[in-house]
This record gives C-alpha cells, sequence and structure tokens, in this order.
C-alpha cells in the first residue's frame, strides 16, 4: 500500500488466499481508517512465517500490525502496546476473531499491565479475567498482553496458542534494544518468544505514523519486501575461526535458494550461488547445507562447532545425528547416534526424508535447531516427472523456513568465507533484490551498475521461487502479485531480427514463463505478455493413435498439432499412461538459455505430468504437442484426443502420402515435422512450405540414419530415432548434441535438400550424430571428446552421400591432415595437446590402413565387454589390445609413436602379433 493511491491500486490487482482475505476482513469489520498519530513511537514488524499476514501497513511499507496462525491457534500483534488501548474497535474485531470456534469459551484474559484493555473490553460485553501471569487456569479462550510481561510465561502461552487459543500481544522493540544492546532481539525480545513461533517479530526499526485508511484488502507494499535482518552479527559468529570453504572433490553440492525475509547465505561462489545457508524460524534456527558429505570435512570442523552453538543458542543439552550421520569430531555439546526426538538441542539429519517434516518443524519453530544436509540434482534427474522445489522431501521441511534446495549444482572448488559487513551488499539477498527491481519498474527508483549486475541471478531465484507454488503462504502470493505487477508495466518483445540485451529484459523473459505458469488467472495475464498476436484456425478433437516400445530412454512422440500462445487444450488420455510417468510435453525447443543476447525466451518448454485421464495443458510461448513415453514403456494402438489444437505440416513416411503432403505443408502451425525410419526433423515450417517431394529427403536421411548405425555396428532400428530441432537460439554452438540434436534455423533448409548433401556434405549434423554413438568406455575425454564423433562424419559423409572427406570439412585436407601432425610432433607428442583433428587423425591413419570394418568390430567388441577401466591411461591401452586383435597385427609401435602411454604388459600380450612397422608415425621416429 502506497501512500493512498499507488498503493490503492497495488491493492486491487493482489491474488489473496482466501481464508487470510477472510480472516482481513474479519478483523477490519467496520473500519474506514485507523489514526495512528500520536505520541506512541511503533516498531516495525517483520512476517516471515507462511500464514502471517500484515493487517495495517504505512506508505514506506512499515507493518505495524499483523496476524497469524500457529498450530490450532491465532494471533494479532500490535507494534505498539498502547494500541490495545487507543484502538478499541480493532482490538474487539481482534478479540473476536480470536476466538475463532471457541463459542463457549468467552473469556479474555488481560494482562494487568494493560489494564485499561480489560475495561473497554468489559464495557463492550466481554467476560474477563485479569491476571497477572498467564496460566492454564485462568479458563480463557483469549489472552491480551503487552509483549515485555510474556517472558516467563512463554512457553505456555505458546502451548495455548498451539492447542487453539488465541493470543492478542502490543509492544516496540526498539526501546528494549537500546537498552539491549548485546542481546538478539528476534530470540530474547520477550515478545518474540511468542509472537515469533507464528512468524511475526518486533524489530528494533521505527515505523512512521500516519492515518491509515482500511483498504478492502489487505495492504500490500513492495516497500515491504525486505530481509528482517542484516545478520551481520550472526556471521561474524558463525566464521569466527574460519576463513575458507574447502568443497573441492568428489562430492557435487546443490545450490540453496535462500528466499525467506529471515534467511540468509552463510557459504557462497562468488557469483552469489549459495552452498551453504541458514535462518531463524520461530523460537529456533536453522541450518541448510547442500551435501551430507561437507558435515565430515575436516578443515571444516571449527565452523560446524561454531554452527552448532548458534543453533543450540547457548543451551545444554543433546546434539541427536541422525541415522547415516557420523557424530561430527570436535564439538563441544554432548553428541548421539538418535532418531529425532523432541527433547533434543539440535538435531542433525540428511535432507533425503520428509518422515517427520511437521514435528521437525514444530521443533524448530519452539526453539530446537537443526542442522540438514543434502543435495537435490541426483534427485531431480531420477524424478523429472516431479516438482524439486515442493517433492523433494527435504524442501518439504526447509520451505517454511525460508530456504530451498535446487537441482542446480555448485562447482567443487575453495571458497573463501564471506565477509560479514559486507554479506549482504555483495551477493544480494533475494528480497532485497526483488525489492529493488520492482520498485524501479513500478516506480522508476534508479538501479546500481551492481544491482543490474545481479539482475540474471534475480531472474532465476525468481523462476524458482515461483514453482514453490505455495498459494496458501501470503508472502508467495504477494510476491507473485508483484511480478506479475512489473511484467504488466512493460514486457520486452524479443526475436531474433529484436534481441534482447539489457538485464532488465532478460529477467523479465524469464520471469513472465513462470509467473504465466503459476498464475491464478493467466488469461488475464496473456495480453500483457504476447502480444500483436493473431489468431489461428483451431481443429478440435483430432484423434491420435500412439504405439512406443521405449528402452532405457524417454522418447518424444509427435502428434502433428500445435498449442498457440496461451493456448489451453484438454487431452483425453489413455488409463495405461496414468501415473505410469508418462508427460505431455509443449514445445520442442528443450534448450535453457543463459546468453547476453537473447533471440527468445530463456525457457519455452513445458511438461505436464499424467495424473489424470482428464488433462489441461498449455505454454505461454505456444509450441508443438508431444507424448512422452517413459523409458521401459511398451503401449500399443493407444488413442489421445485433442480437445482444441492448430494443425502443424507433418509428414511420417510411409504414412503420408503426397496428396495428403500437399495440403498438410500450407497448416498454420509455424513448426514443421518430418518423421522417416530413423529420424525427425523439427524446423520452422516455413523451410518446408515449398517442399514438394519429402519422399525424397526420407531417402536421404534413411540412408543417412543406416550409416550412423553401420559404423556403431547396431541394428539398422534404432532404439529410438533421432531428433533434430532448428531454433534461432541455442544454448551452446551451432549445432549441439542430445536428445534432440540442437541446430540453428539458419541452416535448416540444408536438411530438406538432398542434391546440396550429395555435393556439399552434411558434416555439422553427422557430427552431432557421431556425438551420440559415443560410448565411454573407448571414449578418452576431454582428448577424443571432439574428435571420434567425426568418423561418423566422415564415414557417412563419404559412404551414404558420396562426398569425399577433403569436400566434406576443410579441415579433412591433405595438407591440414600432415599439417596438423607436423606441429603435435614438433611440441613433443604431448597428449594435452592431442584433441580435435589431431586425434581425429590417429583414427583416419587407422581407417586407411585397416578399412572402415575394423572399427566397425571394435566397436561391436566392446558391446559385450564388462569391467571396462575408467582412466585413461587403462582405456588406452584396452583399446589398442583391442583393435590390434580384431586386426590381427601388433599396433603398439603406432600408438607409442603417437604419446599414447603402452604398458609393458600390453605390448606383451600383444607380441604374439606381427608388428604394423609401416605406419604413418614411422617417419618421425
Amino acid at each position: 500500500m502506497e501512500t493512498n493511491t499507488s498503493g490503492a491500486a497495488m491493492n486491487s490487482s493482489m491474488c489473496q488466499d482466501s481464508f487470510h482475505l477472510e480472516a482481513y476482513l474479519s478483523l477490519m469489520k467496520g473500519l474506514r481508517e485507523l489514526d495512528l498519530r500520536g505520541t506512541s513511537v511503533p516498531c516495525q514488524l517483520v512476517l516471515s512465517g507462511d500464514q502471517a499476514f500484515p493487517l495495517l501497513m504505512n506508505g514506506q511499507g512499515h507493518v505495524l500490525t499483523a496476524a497469524s496462525l500457529y498450530g490450532r491457534g491465532r494471533i494479532v500483534v500490535v507494534a505498539h502496546e498502547s494500541y490495545l488501548v487507543t484502538l478499541p474497535a480493532l482490538v474487539e474485531n481482534a478479540v473476536t476473531w480470536l476466538r475463532g470456534d471457541q463459542h463457549n469459551s468467552s473469556s479474555v484474559g488481560v494482562h494487568t499491565s494493560v489494564s485499561a484493555v480489560a475495561d473497554n473490553l468489559r464495557n463492550s460485553g466481554f467476560q474477563v479475567k485479569a491476571a497477572n501471569a498467564f496460566s492454564d487456569d485462568l479458563g480463557v479462550g483469549v489472552y491480551v498482553t503487552d509483549a515485555y510481561s510474556v517472558d516467563a510465561d512463554a512457553s505456555k502461552l505458546v502451548a495455548f496458542l498451539k492447542a487453539g487459543g488465541g493470543v492478542l500481544i502490543g509492544g516496540q522493540a526498539w526501546y528494549w534494544a537500546s537498552v539491549n544492546p548485546n542481546k538478539n532481539i528476534l530470540s530474547q525480545f520477550p515478545g518474540n518468544k511468542v509472537a515469533g513461533v507464528a512468524g511475526i517479530y518486533f524489530s528494533s526499526h521505527y515505523g512512521k505514523v500516519e492515518n491509515l485508511p482500511v483498504y478492502p484488502q489487505i495492504p500490500s507494499s513492495w516497500r515491504a519486501i525486505n530481509a528482517g535482518k542484516d545478520f551481520v552479527e550472526d556471521l561474524e559468529f558463525l566464521l569466527n575461526g574460519t576463513s575458507q570453504f574447502d568443497i573441492q572433490g568428489d562430492s557435487l553440492a546443490s545450490e540453496v535458494l535462500v528466499h525467506g525475509p529471515l534467511a540468509f547465505p552463510i557459504g557462497a561462489t562468488d557469483e552469489g550461488q549459495a552452498f551453504l545457508a541458514g535462518s531463524y524460524y520461530g523460537r529456533g534456527r536453522v541450518i541448510a547445507v547442500t551435501h551430507e558429505a561437507f558435515l565430515q570435512i575436516g578443515s571444516l570442523a571449527p565452523f560446524w562447532n561454531k554452527a552448532i552453538q548458534w543453533l543450540a543458542q547457548g543451551r545444554n543439552g543433546v546434539v541427536g545425528f541422525g541415522s547415516g550421520l557420523a557424530i561430527i569430531n570436535g564439538l563441544e555439546l554432548q553428541c548421539e547416534t538418535t532418531d529425532f526426538r523432541r527433547d533434543l538441542n539440535v538435531f542433525v539429519c540428511t535432507a533425503y526424508s520428509d518422515q517427520q517434516k511437521e514435528e521437525i518443524q514444530d521443533f524448530v519453530a519452539e526453539g530446537g535447531g537443526l542442522l540438514i544436509g543434502g543435495h537435490a540434482w541426483y534427485w531431480a534427474a531420477n524424478h523429472s516427472d516431479q516438482n524439486p522445489m515442493t517433492d523433494f522431501p527435504g524442501n518439504k521441511i526447509l520451505n517454511k523456513m525460508g530456504l530451498s534446495v535446487l537441482k542446480e549444482t555448485v562447482p567443487a572448488a575453495l571458497y573463501n568465507a564471506r565477509v560479514p559487513s559486507q554479506a549482504m551488499s555483495t551477493n544480494f539477498h533475494f528480497r532485497h533484490l526483488l525489492k529493488r527491481f520492482v520498485g524501479h519498474v513500478i516506480e522508476g527508483e534508479g538501479l546500481t551498475n551492481q544491482e543490474e549486475q545481479q539482475l540474471k541471478k534475480l531472474g532465476k531465484e525468481s523462476a524458482y521461487y515461483l514453482n514453490l507454488k505455495a498459494y496458501d503462504s501470503y508472502s508467495y502470493t504477494e510476491v507473485l502479485s508483484f511480478l506479475t505487477e512489473t511484467l504488466k508495466s512493460g514486457m520486452p518483445k524479443v526475436s531474433e531480427e529484436k534481441p534482447v540485451k539489457s538485464p532488465e529484459d532478460h529477467l523479465l523473459l524469464q520471469v513472465a514463463t513462470e509467473v504465466y505458469r503459476v498464475s491464478k488467472d493467466p488469461d488475464a495475464l496473456l495480453p500483457y505478455l504476447i502480444k500483436d498476436y493473431t489468431a489461428m484456425p483451431a481443429v478440435y478433437n483430432q484423434r491420435i493413435q500412439i504405439n512406443a516400445k521405449t528402452t532405457d530412454k524417454e522418447e518424444w512422440i509427435s502428434t502433428g498439432l500445435y498449442l498457440a500462445p496461451g493456448m489451453k487444450t484438454y487431452m483425453i488420455m489413455p488409463t495405461s499412461t496414468v501415473n505410469g510417468r508418462w508427460m505431455v510435453q509443449i514445445g520442442c525447443q528443450t534448450d535453457h538459455l543463459k546468453h547476453d543476447e537473447l533471440k527468445r525466451a530463456p525457457s519455452v518448454c513445458e511438461r505436464f505430468p499424467v495424473t489424470s485421464e482428464v488433462m489441461q495443458v498449455w505454454n505461454l510461448w505456444g509450441g508443438l504437442i508431444y507424448l512422452v513415453a517413459p523409458a521401459d514403456s511398451n503401449v500399443e494402438g493407444q488413442e489421445v484426443i485433442v480437445q482444441k489444437s492448430v494443425s502443424a505440416p507433418y509428414y511420417k513416411h510411409g504414412v503420408t502420402t503426397l496428396d495428403d503432403w500437399a495440403l498438410l505443408r500450407s497448416a498454420p502451425s509455424p513448426w514443421a515435422e518430418l518423421e522417416f525410419d530413423n529420424a525427425i526433423l523439427t524446423v520452422p515450417s516455413r523451410i518446408v512450405s515449398d517442399l514438394d517431394y519429402p519422399d525424397e529427403v526420407a531417402v536421404l536421411w534413411n540412408s543417412i540414419m543406416k550409416g550412423v548405425a553401420d559404423l556403431a555396428a547396431i541394428p539398422e532400428k534404432l532404439p529410438r530415432k533421432e531428433r533434430f530441432v532448428a531454433d534461432v537460439q541455442i544454448s551452446a554452438g551451432w549445432l549441439h548434441s542430445g536428445y534432440p540434436i540442437m541446430m540453428h534455423s539458419s541452416i535448416a533448409s540444408e536438411l530438406v535438400k538432398p542434391n546440396d548433401a550429395r555435393t556439399k556434405g552434411l558434416w555439422g549434423e553427422t557430427h552431432e550424430l557421431g556425438h551420440n554413438q559415443q560410448k565411454t568406455p573407448w571414449e578418452f575425454r576431454p582428448h577424443t571428446t571432439e574428435a571420434t564423433c567425426n568418423l561418423w562424419s566422415v564415414y557417412v559423409n563419404e559412404e551414404m552421400l558420396g562426398v569425399n572427406r577433403a569436400r566434406a570439412h576443410p579441415s579433412m585436407t591433405s595438407q591440414s591432415r600432415e599439417r596438423c601432425v607436423d606441429e603435435y610432433i614438433k611440441a613433443g607428442r604431448n597428449l594435452n595437446n592431442w584433441n580435435v583433428w589431431t586425434a581425429l587423425e590417429t583414427y583416419l591413419q587407422l581407417q586407411e590402413k585397416f578399412g572402415w570394418n575394423a572399427f566397425k568390430q571394435v566397436f561391436s567388441a566392446y558391446q559385450s565387454m564388462s569391467n571396462v577401466p575408467t582412466d585413461n591411461p587403462g582405456k588406452m591401452n584396452l583399446y589398442t589390445k583391442t583393435f590390434s586383435q580384431n586386426v590381427g597385427m601388433n599396433l603398439t609401435a603406432f600408438f607409442k609413436a603417437w604419446g599414447w602411454p603402452i604398458e609393458k604388459d600390453t605390448e606383451q600380450k600383444l607380441s604374439h602379433l606381427p608388428p604394423w612397422s609401416d605406419h604413418p608415425m614411422a617417419k618421425y621416429a
């Protein structure tokens, strides 16, 4: 809520949870305005709990009154005790709301420190009991107190609240902080020992008083998106004695998203990727480390000792280590291995189980400490049909605490510890930078250069945060609403002709996808995101036959249908696919872009798990419709019905006739697909608009793919058809391998020109197909990564397309090849220089002597091998033996001439074979 005008406008657009809005309306019933101007100086309240929401907020975004839930109870907090007397109508509403369903418990307990409240309530017909302290014997449903008189009663009040009681508490913490400069306000201010469990905290910051109008919806302001603390004192304590975090080694950490107002990064990369973070939660504290193995790194022992002390908050008690975790050496508190239990001081566990999530959350909220370790990247790789933000077990515990473990990984390295005094300014807190960005877009506030440089990071973090989909959290819906407002204020257009370069536009493009995905009203948002859109003619109730027999990999099944941007459709799925890891995918462009200049949005592909027979799907950016068959599935003759879609130019060899194609090639979809025996080409529709004879293209690609299988020594029918997708921009290179193989749309036309392919060759495409055939046992990374894939380029171009290697690529001319060898020899035959064309030359010399059949035999031999070495020297000696045995000749001298580390044992085992003495490298001996 801004002062009276812009705040109201922002308010009207809020998408608020119905429970919170209903509670707010009840609490503010009959109130038009509340005048807080006077001699009382309130403090600002910090809201961090999922259920906490503001009642009164001034124009600076300071929360002066708030409400929340804890357990079965309710709480209302006002930021100065005098308001309990000067705002009698609000207090009456609060007491009524706090009673909730306790209609039989009309008594209200009032602490004697606020006796004037008792008089007001009696005059309004409430039955009041005065008390010098809270006790269960009072027998009241609501208890009213100031924030200073609850120190001794805090635990009893929390239990009362949790069991269903109502608490109204008022006070300010700025004076307490001034006379207790060395104490932690969040943990030690008396009022926070009660209100904190519900996610409302008194702070030491003054709140500006105004005559505040009461709005018809919960007040909101982008200025309220704050980190609730600077965390300098916490970091000074935690990092005392720790100058570096050595996370080098085989344990690959995840990144942790630090999103709560009371959460903060502890260990992070120079780019701001956190792998260690802490948070206040209720009366307790939590630290998350994104690999459990880091708990046992010897050099980090001093840090873990400090961490446990910080979590314990000065209490003596047992530190419990969950199953599978060794007790950390050198801790100064009593430790034992145990399952979780409530009487622990601190509990240490991994992030791979959520069996007791509610108990652990309550344990921390009521004062316990939690140290939790684990990564999410491996889990995400094995649960591709689930949302790591909400489904990863550790996040089911941590999300409420303001931390979430991501599938993103952090490079294993040695990182300097953060400087506490600079920690919040060098790698911005998510909420701090979000506030600055929203203010920049909505109010035109300027950003510093450092803030602009952090916007890409904010875009990524916002996308992850939105995937929490925590619609019952006021804080989440507030952030969603503000991001929605920023998109409405200025969404950039992006295209090949108008690329996006600014960090701000990068962020908006990235966030648009996620906001649209999680929006409660995406149709209303669509016109702001997709402008100048021309409607396409739709087709209805299209029936798609699906047949899928997959091996160990998933497979896309083309439908020949397209969804326009923002178009929604229902799909009726076969019963056999429901809850069987099947997915519906909208879009062929699966590359996620991280370039400085964008020609499309960073992420434009959507997936929906098939969890019911009738499901609705959509994509902000539009896209071809695919069914994604999971690994090891077998479905035959099943039918899918797509209620509404757009026809796409789709040719399937052996099914689509030339007459059919004459009509289909002008279908309105901007994407077209040509499906052949072992390859599928996905290209912009303009590429095929004048393609008269797709059957000739089919002959070309069937031949190419036959060559790929021939050289790999595998059956001609591939387990899964290779896919090519030609996009305006891809994640890396001019083309790159994978499923699908991605390439730039500017060269897409060469895919459908058989005559050109047979005269100029197709080096890049066959290079990527070769990448997809590379196998670890006979690959010597990094040397051969960009070399052995070119065996397929040479083979397919020469054997299937009739294009000589020297014509297929300029590096294959005899002059280039000789120069490559000469330079390698002059540099001392150093394997560090044996890569790309140099490494390829080794294989070409073998091929020119022994022919392609030798390679086919070698590749075939590897398919039945087991216990293959994992190190390059071991694998190179195995390759030497395998190739020598298959060609009946001792090749050790040849490979040694190339600088391979051939062992004496290998030479001895091959000594019975005739040596290859006149090999091409002999002249360099």
